[in-house]
């Protein structure tokens, strides 16, 4: 019983601490030093939730910017199943979906430059992938310029405004944040 009595109150005192005290000094800290990013990073509009800048949405309207394919289960963007499709780079199926989507993308964007973006077409690790390189967003613009009927150069602009750019040039490269850029674009008034 000597024994066992230490061994008790350390596991009392320990889940006390890591079960307990922890979480909640976490939690408060986070609230209190990034509170954005600990409640979702949500993009609010006219006070009304319209997703998150950390996870992609699916847009397949020709007036609208389209994201990477998304291989989550059940539904595409689907954030309660995130992860890829699991095919090889061997796959015969994997080059069936890519070689698809590429002929769809070609279909959808024929004023757009015969190589479509490898981003445009493979799905990423999570599934949830919220930007593009603004050069496949760029690839996209005649599509959407004709949709909604809206000059090139306004387009361009607004992707320009909307990329992000690495806080340090060689740690990443820009991206645009493919919500926020539809957002702004169901702003635009039209000519």
């Amino acid at each position: 019983m000597a024994t066992l009595r230490p061994a008790l109150v350390i596991l009392i005192f320990l889940t006390f601490v890591t079960g307990g005290l922890y979480p909640l000094v976490t939690t408060a800290l986070g609230q209190w030093w990034f509170k954005d990013q600990a409640n979702g990073s949500l993009i609010l509009q006219d006070n009304e939730i319209r997703g998150s800048r950390l996870i992609g949405q699916q847009f397949s309207a020709a007036g609208y910017f389209q994201g990477r394919p998304s291989a989550t289960a059940n539904s595409p963007y689907n954030p309660e199943a995130s992860g890829g499709s699991n095919l090889a780079g061997s796959n015969p199926e994997l080059d069936k979906e890519v070689a698809a989507r590429v002929a769809k993308l070609r279909a959808d964007n024929p004023q757009a430059d015969a190589k479509v973006p490898v981003e445009l077409v493979t799905a990423s690790a999570s599934g949830l992938d919220y930007s593009l390189t603004p050069q496949s967003v760029a690839w996209q613009i005649p599509r959407v310029a004709a949709a909604r009927q809206l000059p090139v150069a306004t387009l361009t602009k607004l992707v320009a405004e909307h990329t992000q750019q690495p806080l340090v040039s060689f740690i990443g490269q820009p991206v645009v944040n493919i919500v926020e850029l539809n957002m702004a674009l169901d702003a635009l008034k039209q000519p």
